[in-house]
C-alpha cells in the first residue's frame, strides 16, 4: 500500500512539473548538469567519523528534480545518518534513505518552478562511520537529474564519487587523546552560512546546527584553523546550535563534542572557509601587435587574491555581453575577430567566494586600406550588365554593396586575384534608376576596410523605348477618355431619345383626354340644359317654387364654372407637354 502511494505521488509530481514547465518554458534540450560527492577529507581512520555532501552542479541550466542511487562498500562503512536539511530540494518523491544491509543510499528530490541553477548546491548530507582499514569507493550507479523545461529532460552529464582510505591507526591532537563514549554515535554538523565545506563565502557570519540525543548532558564547542583541535568550551546545559559573528578571512574548523552518563564522544568537525575580501590587485597590459591591422588584441591580466584566489573573470568590450573566461594558466585573454576602430575592455577579477575587482584598458584596431573602384560605368541602359571593376589586397574577399535610391542595400561577396584586381558583375538586370555602388575588403586574418568611395550609376530605358513608352502611357491615358466621353454622348442622346418619345405619348394621351373630356363634358352639358328645360316648361304652366327657381340658376352657374375650369387644366396640359 506504501508503495502504490509512493507511486501515485511520483506520478503526480512529474505530471505537475510537465504541466508547468511546458508553461513557462517550453522544450530545451541541453545536457550539462554534474552531480558528485564532496567531504573535507580524503582519509578516516577506522571508527573514524565523517560527513559527506552530495553537490549538484547545473551548469547554467535550470533544474527541477534530481534521483540517485549511490552503492558504498558496507564492508568498510556504514551509513550513520542522511539529512536533507539545507537542501536545495524542498519537494520530496523519494525521502532520502540508506541501508546497511545493501549498501545503497537513495533518493529523489525536487523544486518548484524556476528551479536551481547554481554551480554547487547540496542535495543532501551522509554521515558514515569507518567500520575497517581499506579504501572505500561511494559511486553513483544510478542518477538522473531533470531539466525545469516541463519534459523532464535528462541533463546530467557527469557523476563524481569518492574514494576514501580507511587507516587502522586512530590519530588524535596532540593536546589530548580522548576517551571516546562509545554509546554516543557520530554527529552530524550542518551551516545554513556554510553548507559546502569546500566552498569560499563572502560571509564573516557562521551559523552550525546538530542533533542532541535525549540522553546528552553537556556540550563542548571550539572555532578555530587548527583542524584536529580538541572542543574545550563547556556548555552543561546541551545546545544544538550556535553563531559566531566577525570571523576573519581563511579556512576554519567548527568542533562540537558531546557527553553522556557514559562520558565523552568522539569529535565532530565541520570545514569551512571565509573570504569577504576583493582580490589585491588587477592589472591589464595589452601585448604588443607589430600589425595593428590584426583584428584581435591579446592581454595579460594580472590578478592576486591573497585568500580564497582568483576563479575566473568576467570580459565585456564596448558594452556587450559580459563572458566569462577561465585563465589556463597563462594569464593571456585574446579576444574574438573585432571591427576597426577604437575599443574599450572592461574586465572583472572574481575570487572563489564571489568578491570582484575591475580594471580596464583602451585599444586600438586599426582599419585595412579601402578598395578602389576602377571602372565603371557611369550611364547605362536598362538590360545591359554592370560590370565594375577594382583593385585591393591580393586574394582577399570583396564585398560589394548596392543600393537603389532608398531601397536597402543588397551585398555581393567576389574573390581578387594574386595581384588583388576583381570584378563584380550583377547576376540580374537592373531597372532603370539610380544606383550607388561601394566596396569593402576582408583579409584571411578577418581585418576588415573601411567602405570606399561611393559611385553612382544612373541606368535608364533606350531612346526609342523612353519615346515609344511615353507614347504607350499617353495613348492610355487618351484611349479611355476618349471612350468615356463616347459613352457620356451615347448616355445623353439615348436618355434625350426616350424622353422625346415619352413626351410625344403624353401629347397623345393629352389629345385622347381632351377629346374624351368634351364629349363627356359635352354629354353632361346636355343632360343639365334638358333638366333646365323641364324646369322652365314647368314655369309655363305655374309659378315655381322659389327652392325650384334655385335649382335653375344654380345649374346655370355650376355649368358655366365647370366648363371654364375644364377648359384651363386642358390649356395647363397642353403648355407642360410642348
Amino acid at each position: 500500500m506504501d508503495l502504490r502511494k509512493k507511486l501515485n505521488n511520483k506520478i503526480i509530481y512529474y505530471v505537475a512539473i510537465f504541466a508547468v514547465g511546458v508553461f513557462f518554458f517550453g522544450y530545451n534540450s541541453v545536457s550539462a548538469a554534474t552531480l558528485q560527492i564532496n567531504s573535507n577529507s580524503i582519509t578516516m581512520s577506522q571508527g573514524g567519523i565523517m560527513t559527506l555532501s552530495v553537490v549538484l552542479n547545473s551548469e547554467g541550466v535550470a533544474i527541477n528534480n534530481a534521483e540517485a542511487k549511490i552503492v558504498f562498500p558496507k564492508d568498510l562503512l556504514e551509513v550513520v545518518s542522511v539529512s536533507k536539511s539545507g537542501s536545495v530540494f524542498s519537494l520530496w518523491i523519494e525521502e532520502p534513505t540508506y541501508s546497511n544491509i545493501t549498501g545503497t543510499i537513495t533518493f529523489n528530490g525536487g523544486i518548484p518552478t524556476p528551479g536551481f541553477n547554481g554551480q554547487s548546491g547540496t542535495v543532501l548530507f551522509i554521515v558514515v562511520k569507518a567500520k575497517t582499514a581499506g579504501q572505500a569507493d561511494l559511486i553513483f550507479s544510478d542518477a538522473t537529474v531533470r531539466a525545469n523545461d516541463g519534459l523532464g529532460t535528462n541533463v546530467l552529464n557527469s557523476k563524481n564519487g569518492k574514494t576514501i582510505t580507511i587507516t587502522s591507526k586512530v590519530e588524535y591532537a596532540p593536546t589530548e587523546t580522548p576517551a571516546v563514549a562509545p554509546s554516543i554515535l557520530a554527529l552530524q554538523i550542518i551551516s545554513p552560512t556554510h553548507p559546502d565545506p569546500n566552498k569560499w563565502y563572502a560571509v564573516s557570519s557562521a551559523k552550525f546546527n546538530w542533533n542532541v540525543p535525549k540522553d546528552i548532558t553537556a556540550v563542548r564547542l571550539l572555532v578555530g584553523k587548527i583542524p584536529n583541535a580538541i572542543p574545550t568550551i563547556t556548555y552543561t546545559t546541551p545546545i544544538n546550535s550556535k553563531e559566531i559573528a566577525d570571523l576573519a578571512d581563511g579556512i576554519w574548523y567548527f568542533s562540537v563534542r558531546l557527553k553522556n552518563s557514559a562520558g565523552w564522544g568522539a569529535v565532530s568537525r565541520f570545514r569551512f572557509q571565509i573570504d569577504t575580501a576583493k582580490p589585491s590587485s588587477f592589472n591589464i597590459t595589452e601585448i604588443i601587435r607589430k600589425d595593428l591591422i590584426e583584428p584581435k588584441a591579446s592581454f595579460i591580466f594580472d590578478a592576486k587574491d591573497d585568500v580564497s584566489g582568483i576563479d575566473h573573470y568576467e570580459i565585456q568590450i564596448d558594452g556587450g555581453n559580459a563572458q566569462i573566461w577561465n585563465d589556463d594558466g597563462t594569464k593571456t585573454y585574446t579576444t574574438t575577430v573585432l571591427e576597426s576602430g577604437k575599443h574599450v575592455l572592461i574586465a572583472k577579477a572574481v575570487d572563489k567566494a564571489g568578491n570582484s575587482l575591475a580594471s580596464s584598458a583602451e585599444f586600438v584596431i586599426e582599419s585595412l586600406n579601402s578598395p578602389t573602384i576602377t571602372e565603371y560605368p557611369k550611364d547605362l541602359q536598362s538590360g545591359e550588365p554592370l560590370i565594375v571593376r577594382g583593385s585591393t589586397f591580393s586574394n582577399s574577399k570583396v564585398t560589394i554593396w548596392l543600393q537603389k535610391e532608398k531601397d536597402d542595400p543588397k551585398s555581393f561577396i567576389v574573390q581578387s586575384d594574386q595581384d588583388g584586381k576583381f570584378t563584380f558583375t550583377a547576376d540580374e538586370k537592373l531597372g532603370d534608376g539610380i544606383y550607388r555602388l561601394w566596396a569593402e575588403v576582408i583579409d584571411a586574418r578577418g581585418a576588415k576596410s573601411l567602405p570606399s568611395e561611393k559611385i553612382t550609376i544612373a541606368i535608364a530605358k533606350p531612346a526609342i523605348l523612353r519615346v515609344g513608352s511615353w507614347a504607350v502611357n499617353l495613348l492610355a491615358i487618351i484611349i479611355p477618355l476618349v471612350a468615356l466621353i463616347f459613352v457620356l454622348l451615347f448616355i445623353v442622346w439615348y436618355g434625350w431619345h426616350k424622353f422625346s418619345l415619352l413626351r410625344k405619348r403624353i401629347r397623345k394621351e393629352v389629345r385622347e383626354v381632351e377629346s374624351t373630356l368634351h364629349r363627356a363634358f359635352d354629354t353632361l352639358k346636355e343632360d343639365i340644359r334638358e333638366q333646365i328645360k323641364l324646369l322652365e316648361k314647368t314655369r309655363g304652366r305655374r309659378q315655381l317654387t322659389e327652392e325650384e327657381d334655385k335649382i335653375v340658376k344654380q345649374l346655370k352657374e355650376d355649368l358655366d364654372t365647370a366648363e371654364n375650369f375644364v377648359k384651363k387644366e386642358i390649356e395647363d396640359i397642353k403648355k407642360e407637354v410642348k
